[in-house]
């Protein structure tokens, strides 16, 4: 059964669309013309634009009823149509809904009424809360999955909205879920003098499902409105801002904020605490679209439709015994080291993107010769093409001796292929598996190339573990069982880190054997993992990534997704005057980490990306 709007935002970010009234306006419709009305006039046009935005990643769309309400409705005589005209709204956009190849939800859109100051001036509350129950109606009926509330200056007006469709879905037995959204002006608050924390605070009193903020000025302004509203709320929070402020070109207004800036923008409100970003005025299907490309590795992997089941008392033949996995201290030395409780060390070694393997051999041989444990070989790491991590960790393996941990992602095989690697690599004796999901390619150098993901990491351990049993994906004896060391992927910093959590549980169940986490940078989140994680008696070493310069702690803070750089370890960097003394920063803060955190963890894997394996030797000096 497919997931509900509230069961989705927990376990992903989910992305929204952006504007429909500059879309329409863009196609020639004059702004003096009820737009809304043209779901009814032109249902063609409204459709076409909600596919454009679902075909540019749009998890959410909004239905083209914004200003469907009597209010707005009246002065084009056509207050007598608002059940009608919103009716329509969410069948059209329903519709487009249905012939999308993934979940797509459809949000019932409402603005504000065209009301005097504050409260109401001469209309009663009774008549604003029948305005909005009005256009609920028509929503609801037309089969909506939730409601957005947006471009509101006034908590009185908003409370009536919130009011009005509860009393519309009375008879439903439940309230459809609710995002509210206030709109911010220059100086940070609403156009009543609202703060950020205020509206926070009164919207997560009123129980809506989602706080956020929309329109305003640009991205930057409500960048600052939705942190101080995540100082306060525990709500999920939700970012739609205008392309920053309209230009009168030709007689046209034309928004100038880039898609690529609202791009990168969508990181940074992720980081501030939203699980929903999309669009408001000015925005267009290429906005979304570099959205969703930016927010592609950040959004948490979703299980795949391929059902891996447990082994259970698998024989080879009716005849024959209960095939016995290999005891794990025996699959390898690295499971025999973690088996004895022994601190083990690891450092990440990048094959090369050509044929010529010999730096790579060097690194391995100086790391051997100062006592690390592994070598781990990444798997198309930030989607680049290197050479394959099997041919790399056999060539180790032959000439230096060191046993390799090979990474392997579910980004590039189908089931099939998984299954051959993954029985290959255990007959060349490569019996150290990292488990991945894998980043997009569209983050890489062939942004065009087909991900499979027939399955993500979850499944992917579930394959090993039923052949660690004798069969394979679906159960088939295959005979002899493989001795795969399989080791799965965490990240202590992760923006939801209760989903970081149960997915880890998830990977437990499925089999995993070891961890090893992305780079730490505070150790009061790795504490905070391991103690929510420790029930599970999974050995874990901890990742550690020595910074070299203030402009690689930026890069990865801000463009590598599930990294998060503290600002005082970027300051420390920034204040370095030459490049050697930044080095040396780096260095001395990748040591402090790794003797803070070597208490509560099984061993440590280095991640130097600059500097190669001298500096790991440096990092890891700090143990003997």
């Amino acid at each position: 059964m497919a997931d509900s709007f509230l069961e989705a935002l927990e376990k992903s970010i989910l992305i929204a669309d952006g504007g429909m009234g500059t879309m329409l306006y863009s196609r020639g419709i004059f702004i003096n013309r009820s737009f809304d009305e043209l779901n009814v006039s032109m249902p063609g046009l409204v459709r076409e634009i909600h596919r454009e935005y679902i075909q540019a990643g749009a998890d959410i769309i909004e239905t083209n009823t914004f200003a469907a309400n009597s209010f707005k409705l009246e002065p084009h005589g056509l207050e007598g149509k608002v059940y009608e005209i919103n009716l329509e709204g969410a069948h059209l956009a329903r519709k487009e809904a249905e012939k999308a190849h993934r979940r797509v939800f459809v949000a019932g859109a409402m603005g504000p009424l065209k009301l005097p100051p504050e409260p109401f001036g001469h209309i009663s509350p009774e008549d604003v809360r029948r305005s909005f129950r009005e256009q609920a109606e028509g929503l609801i009926d037309g089969g909506v999955d939730l409601f957005v509330l947006e471009s509101f200056s006034s908590l009185n007006e908003i409370h009536q909205a919130i009011i009005a469709i509860r009393e519309a879905s009375e008879h439903l037995g439940y309230t459809p879920p609710i995002i509210a959204q206030m709109t911010f002006g220059d100086d940070g608050n609403t156009l009543y003098g609202a703060k950020p924390e205020k509206v926070a605070r009164v919207l997560e009193g009123w129980e809506v499902d989602v706080i956020g903020a929309n329109c305003s000025i640009g991205p930057q302004p409500m960048l600052d409105s939705i942190s101080a509203m995540a100082t306060v709320t525990n709500r999920p929070l939700s970012a739609m801002p205008n392309a920053g402020l309209p230009k009168l070109v030709d007689e046209r207004y034309i928004y100038m904020t880039s898609p690529e800036y609202l791009g990168k923008y969508a990181k940074r409100f992720i980081k501030a605490g939203c699980r929903i970003v999309g669009g408001c005025c000015g925005t267009t299907p290429e906005h979304i679209k570099a959205v969703a490309t930016e927010l592609a590795a950040l959004r948490p992997a979703v299980s795949r439709l391929f059902h891996i089941p447990k082994p259970e008392h698998i024989t080879v033949e009716d005849t024959q015994p209960v095939v016995e996995p290999v005891p794990k201290a025996q699959k390898s030395e690295l499971a025999r080291k973690l088996s004895e409780g022994k601190f083990v060390s690891s450092v990440e070694l990048l094959p090369p993107r050509g044929t010529n393997y010999d730096r790579v051999i060097k690194a391995a041989t100086r790391l051997k010769e100062h006592g690390v444990d592994c070598i781990n070989i990444p798997d198309g790491a930030r989607a680049v093409a290197r050479m394959s991590p099997q041919a790399m960790a056999l060539l180790i393996r032959q000439q230096v001796e060191i046993e390799p941990i090979i990474h392997y992602c579910c980004r590039d095989r189908n089931l099939l292929g998984m299954q051959s690697d993954l029985i290959g690599a255990h007959a060349l004796n490569i019996r150290n598996i990292l488990v991945i999901t894998g980043d997009p390619p569209k983050m890489g150098d062939y942004p065009d190339a087909t991900a499979v993901y027939d399955v993500d990491s979850i499944g992917l351990t579930r394959i090993i573990t039923n052949l660690n049993h004798g069969c394979d994906l679906v159960g088939n004896p295959v005979g002899e069982p493989t001795a795969i060391h399989v080791g799965v992927g965490a990240n202590p910093g992760a923006i939801n880190f209760e989903e970081e959590v149960r997915r880890f549980e998830l990977k437990a169940e499925a089999g995993a054997e070891y961890a090893m986490t992305q780079p730490v940078f505070d150790v009061r989140i790795l504490e905070k993992f391991i103690k929510r994680v420790e029930h599970l008696n999974i050995p874990i070493l901890v990742g550690i990534l020595p910074l070299t310069s203030y402009k690689r702690a930026e890069f990865f803070h801000n463009e590598v997704p599930g990294m998060s750089v503290p600002e005082n370890i970027r300051e420390k960097l920034a204040a370095a005057k030459r490049e050697k003394e930044a080095k040396e920063i780096g260095i001395q803060l990748a040591q402090e980490a790794l003797l803070a955190a070597k208490p509560m963890v099984q061993g440590v894997y280095v991640m130097p990306v600059a500097g190669g394996s001298r500096l790991a030797v440096r990092v890891l000096e700090v143990l003997t």
